[in-house]
């Protein structure tokens, strides 16, 4: 299959995909090359806010977004660190850069920065990521696993985690209920 470039892509994961981490899921593509992929799942909250993650982190924060503010399950590789999907990109510790508007930083004055007060304009934090080894997206395109869109900055940061999978599919002019759950090709 010929390689294709998804950086800044969404991966919608159509009704058939049985494999319980990606399931119903909008991953958000942060890097995509001749080497693999990496990306977040950015519809899927997990059970911890960003004051509960600052606080086993010993960050102190007097900020009330923290304590409302949902934690994603970015995938299941090491999900014992943190990502933070972020507008603009900045200059952090370690931030790489997805493209001229949007960075993924893994480095902890970030979360130090959010705890102060002076976090990115947008955010989503992220425990654990989603890779792929080099050609794996692309097969599984071929066996309609996935459909692609280019992504929207407005679903991940703007639109609560239960509404970003059905905005993304709008992209598309898709209605994601009409997807059927049967695979072929035509």
């Amino acid at each position: 299959m010929q390689s294709v470039d998804l950086t800044h892509h969404f991966l919608i994961a159509m009704p058939a995909m049985t494999d319980p981490f990606f399931a119903k899921t909008l991953t958000y593509i942060c890097e995509h090359s001749d080497q693999g992929a990496l990306g977040l799942v950015v519809n899927r909250p997990i059970d911890l806010t960003l004051k509960d993650l600052l606080d086993q982190l010993d960050i102190s924060s007097d900020d009330q977004l923290t304590r409302r503010f949902p934690i994603m399950f970015g995938g299941p590789i090491q999900l014992d660190r943190g990502f933070v999907l972020h507008q603009p990109v900045g200059k952090w510790q370690s931030t790489m850069a997805v493209n001229d508007d949007v960075g993924l930083t893994t480095s902890l004055d970030i979360l130090r920065a959010i705890a102060n007060g002076e976090s990115p304009r947008q955010l989503l934090v992220a425990l654990g990521y989603s890779g792929w080894a080099p050609g794996q997206i692309e097969h599984e395109l071929s066996q309609n696993a996935w459909l692609t869109v280019p992504a929207s900055p407005a679903i991940i940061f703007e639109l609560p985690a239960e509404e970003r999978l059905t905005a993304a599919m709008q992209l598309l002019g898709v209605d994601f209920s009409s997807l059927s759950d049967e695979v072929g090709h035509a």
